[in-house]
């Protein structure tokens, strides 16, 4: 999947460092220990706060619009952040600024714990949300620097584990800490466990992140660039946050309409900047290279079908099932669990194997069609359903992992910054498409959630999910054919 020796023109060795990068002296895999926790932790406050919402409009007294904002508040400054996050990473050094953002969130998530009112806590949230993005880009950005040929394969392959783990992991441990009750303080553990993990991922930082040498590096920031795309990222994600519970009124299609042009005054921007030689946001060359555009479609098309399912399942187990939202967070354990199985797996395949991503992407589709099935033959729940959940994550994590690898070894090192923040982005933005049309099409078809709704509501999402998924195996395929010919 490495480049030939007749690179194009701007293309290096994919083993050449970025200048002042320190790839000589670097410790990669308790580094990416760090990387990968903080990555984890990051996601498990995506979810976290979904639980505690009763708790939190009895505690502080918190309207529905207020305590929706708690949630939506987070990922709304993340996704905006995250191409501006990391491409500050590369002009001031990815140890700095991971360690800046590691900071902001430590420090917002004790704002969040000791939030008075739910004002303060919406505003903290989004601190904290704005501290992730400062610190996620580097994760991406640290394992394509650090790690190449069969160790970014198995790199690929625990980050992948973290990114689905971290989801899953937030709605299960914060039923149980809510429950738990500890010392009386209701839902704010949830957010104070964040300060001793955050300051522990810091001193570990410190000690074990190369030190920056940011010489030969640019520090110019497009900040024309990064304003008008945070304005684009926001109308998209915004109405499709907060849509789905307001019943789509006519802002949220009036923001995504504008999201559009928006989008397209970006796009310009950026080529008359990098025409007249300063360097964009984003590298011209990431968004129109033909294998990580089939890429980044084939990565989302997934990630919102994976997302879209962690939001309907929870309520059909707690809705139509009556379960408590521990179980339901636990029910995504054999998923996640196969979903690890797929980086040391993918490690020991060859290289050359181009087919693997559009593979996962038919295995996730054939799991979702066993699931959609084991429901229509009047089965609701039980070991078989973990089963068949568990062969939807190997199949995702086979494509995820696949997917992102091949994007990685596509472009040289130096775009590294410049990958991180759009994939990340990318999988924020699907991510909250899926939530907002597949819940959409899931609460409109359950109805009064009775069981029966219930069953028939989750076997159209699911159907829905298997279609989806074979188009990403089509997009993944022609990722892979743009791979073969550009090399």
């Amino acid at each position: 999947m490495r480049r030939s020796a007749a690179p194009r023109p701007e293309a290096v060795p994919d083993r050449a460092p970025l200048p002042g990068t320190p790839s000589q002296g670097a410790r990669p895999w308790p580094l990416l220990a760090v990387l990968l926790a903080a990555q984890c932790i990051a996601n498990v406050d995506t979810a976290i706060a979904n639980v505690a919402v009763p708790s939190i409009q009895a505690d502080l007294g918190a309207s529905g619009g207020e305590a929706g904002l708690v949630i939506s508040g987070y990922v709304v400054a993340f996704a905006v952040l995250l191409v501006t996050g990391a491409r500050l990473g590369a002009s001031h050094g990815h140890r700095r600024v991971f360690i800046l953002g590691m900071a902001v969130f430590t420090a917002a998530s004790l704002a969040c714990a000791a939030a008075s009112d739910p004002v303060v806590l919406i505003v903290a949230r989004v601190v904290q949300g704005s501290g992730s993005a400062l610190m996620v880009p580097q994760v991406l950005s640290g394992i394509q620097l650090h790690f190449a040929g069969r160790d970014r394969i198995r790199a690929m392959g625990y980050y992948a584990i973290a990114l689905s783990g971290g989801a899953v992991v937030g709605q299960s441990l914060g039923g149980v800490m809510i429950a738990a009750d500890i010392h009386g303080m209701g839902w704010r553990p949830i957010f104070l466990i964040n300060v001793p993990l955050g300051l522990l991922l810091i001193g570990a930082a410190l000690r074990l992140m190369p030190a920056d040498d940011t010489s030969g590096r640019t520090r110019q920031l497009d900040l024309r660039g990064m304003l008008v795309l945070s304005m684009a990222v926001m109308l998209l994600i915004v109405p499709l946050m907060l849509g789905m519970d307001r019943g789509w009124p006519v802002w949220t299609w009036l923001c995504l309409g504008a999201s559009v042009p928006v989008f397209v005054v970006f796009g310009r921007g950026q080529r008359r900047l990098s025409a007249a030689g300063g360097r964009p946001l984003i590298a011209e060359r990431v968004v129109r290279e033909p294998a990580v555009r089939w890429s980044l479609v084939a990565h989302g098309v997934t990630t919102m079908t994976y997302c879209a399912l962690l939001f309907v399942l929870a309520l059909y187990l707690q809705d139509g099932l009556g379960r408590g939202p521990a179980y339901a967070g636990m029910a995504m354990v054999s998923w996640v669990a196969a979903f690890g199985t797929a980086g040391p797996l993918l490690a020991r395949l060859p290289q050359s194997s181009r087919s693997i991503p559009a593979l996962g992407c038919l295995v996730l589709a054939v799991a979702y069609t066993s699931v959609c099935v084991y429901l229509l033959t009047g089965h609701r729940t039980g070991p078989m359903l973990f089963a068949l959940l568990g062969v939807g994550g190997l199949g995702l994590g086979i494509s995820s992992n696949s997917l992102i690898s091949l994007m990685t070894f596509t472009l040289p090192n130096r775009y590294a910054a410049d990958l991180s923040g759009v994939i990340s982005t990318n999988g924020q933005l699907c991510g909250a498409l899926g939530v907002a049309v597949l819940g959409s099409g899931y609460l409109a078809l359950a109805q009064s959630h009775s069981l029966p709704h219930a069953a028939r509501a989750l076997e159209a999402v699911l159907l829905a999910s298997a279609a989806l998924s074979s188009l990403a195996a089509a997009a993944a395929h022609r990722a892979t054919r743009a791979a073969k010919a550009g090399a």
